[in-house]
Parts: structure tokens; C-alpha cells; sequence
């Protein structure tokens, strides 16, 4: 029996332990699953007993990146993330499929965006793994992030453009990577400039997109997806993400080769038909 947990801040509430427990059980392993609470300033005394307790963990905020230093070595999209999502316990290997997660959530909603003027809101660690993705699925990837410092390093490091302002309708696909209209901005949308100054993200900027993708996934339907719907746009929320994720994550566990169609499968099934 797999012996697996989450890690974050505050995972009481984590949807981890019953996904985790879902793919495992369809993919023939057994597993005990936990979600561990550990206050940032307790994170350096608890998180190395973390590898001798389980066989693997995944990682949430606010540690994917201090989890780094107690690694072996990172694989994968990791190494350009610089953050971990997913650790391995005997070989102290960490990987990131948040990126992967994301853009199978984007096949399987029927998101196009191979030549695709596509704009990314927000690039911390969810921004960064999705311009990267995006970039090498062949989109011209633009990202704005209301801090100058972090947005330019994002875009020397991953070769996005900046634009010079985020309105008009001038983007296919816009993607809130922020985190804005969750918790206690519920109700609210990103900022963003505009020509006429920063303002929140409305119907100036969705009107001429095919679709908008919110990684947020409570609500549900997040302000920024409401505007979208109200203007006819396909909207995709960040649920499928966090499964599709948490299915890779168990591939890397059982080091079973993933399969899109396999992943989309699981998701019907788990989410009573949705794709």
C-alpha cells in the first residue's frame, strides 16, 4: 500500500486525499492518503521527517519552491518552474505536472492554441507553468503581472511578450492565472492596464477572445468567467486542472506511462460527466 499526503499551509479542506484515492483505486494501487497542515514557520523542522513517513507527497502552497532544497535532485518542468509539485520519498526527486495538468485540461475542453494570440494574467508559479506550456504548444503567449520585477523576469526567462496594454479585444484566449475571484476576492476580477489606466479585467478585454480559462475552480464560475459566458465565450474553469494534475502525479508514484485518453476517462467518471 502507497502511503501518500499533500502538504501546504492549510489543506483541511484539499480535494488531494479523495482524488488521489479515486485514481489510485481505478489504476489497481492501493493507498492511505493525508492532508498535512504545516505553518510556514514550522516548515524547515517538519518537512524532513516528510520522507521517511511517506512514499510520496505532493506539494501545495506555500512550498513548492522551499521544498527544493531538501531534494536530491528536480525533473522535468520543475527545473524551469523552479517549484515542485510532486515528490518522490526514496530518491528525493521532485517534478512539477501542474503545466501538463493544465494543458490537457485544455484539449479536452476543446481549447485551441496553436497560433493563438493568447494572454496569461498573473505570472507567479501558476502563470509561469502555463506560459511555459503554452510557448512550446506553439501560442504567441502575452503575460501581464501587475508587478513589473516578476513580470519581467518571466518574460527573459520563458521568451513571452508583454503587452503594452490588455484591453480592446485583441487576444484569443485569455487565462486568469491569478487567484483573483477566490476566497475573499469572490466577486472580483484581475487588474490589468488599459489605455485609459488600470481597471479590472471586463467585457473591453473578453469581447474579442474564443475563449476564457480561469484556473480558479471555487466558485465555480468565477466573476471573470461570468463576463465571458454573459459575452457567448467558451469558459473553462480550473477543476479539470487539479485533476488532471493529480493524475499525473500518480503516474510518476506507480511509474506508469500516462494517457490522455485514460485521464479524461477517470474525469468523467469522477465528476458525474463532465469533460
Amino acid at each position: 500500500m502507497l502511503k501518500l499526503a499533500v502538504i501546504g499551509k492549510d489543506v483541511s479542506q484539499s480535494r488531494s486525499p479523495a482524488m488521489h484515492t479515486f485514481l489510485l483505486e481505478r489504476m489497481g494501487a492501493q493507498c492511505s492518503y493525508e492532508a498535512v497542515s504545516i505553518p510556514p514557520a514550522q516548515f524547515a523542522s517538519r518537512a524532513p521527517a516528510l520522507f521517511g513517513r511517506y512514499d510520496g507527497f505532493n506539494v501545495t502552497i506555500p512550498f513548492k519552491a522551499d521544498i527544493i532544497p531538501l531534494l536530491s535532485r528536480i525533473e522535468g518542468d520543475a527545473k524551469v518552474f523552479g517549484a515542485v509539485n510532486t515528490v518522490v520519498a526514496a530518491t528525493r526527486t521532485g517534478y512539477n505536472t501542474d503545466g501538463a495538468g493544465f494543458m490537457l485540461m485544455l484539449e479536452n475542453a476543446g481549447v485551441e492554441v496553436a497560433g493563438r494570440r493568447v494572454l496569461v494574467l498573473g505570472a507567479g508559479g501558476a502563470g509561469r507553468s502555463c506560459i511555459f506550456r503554452l510557448a512550446q504548444a506553439g501560442a504567441q503567449v502575452f503575460a501581464y503581472e501587475r508587478e513589473e520585477g516578476r513580470l519581467r523576469r518571466t518574460a527573459e526567462a520563458l521568451g513571452c511578450f508583454i503587452p503594452l496594454t490588455c484591453a480592446e479585444g485583441r487576444f484569443d484566449v485569455v487565462i486568469n492565472c491569478t487567484g483573483v475571484g477566490m476566497h475573499d476576492t469572490v466577486g472580483q476580477t484581475p487588474r490589468v492596464r488599459t489605455s485609459a489606466g488600470e481597471m479590472p479585467v471586463g467585457e473591453e478585454l473578453l469581447f474579442g477572445c474564443s475563449a476564457a480559462v480561469d484556473l480558479i475552480y471555487e466558485p465555480a464560475q468565477s466573476e471573470f468567467l461570468r463576463i465571458a459566458a454573459s459575452l457567448g465565450k467558451k469558459t473553462v474553469n480550473g477543476d479539470a486542472m487539479l485533476f488532471y494534475q493529480a493524475y499525473y502525479a500518480d503516474c510518476i508514484y506507480l511509474e506508469r506511462t500516462p494517457s490522455a485518453e485514460e485521464a479524461r476517462r477517470y474525469y468523467t467518471e469522477y465528476s458525474g460527466g463532465n469533460t
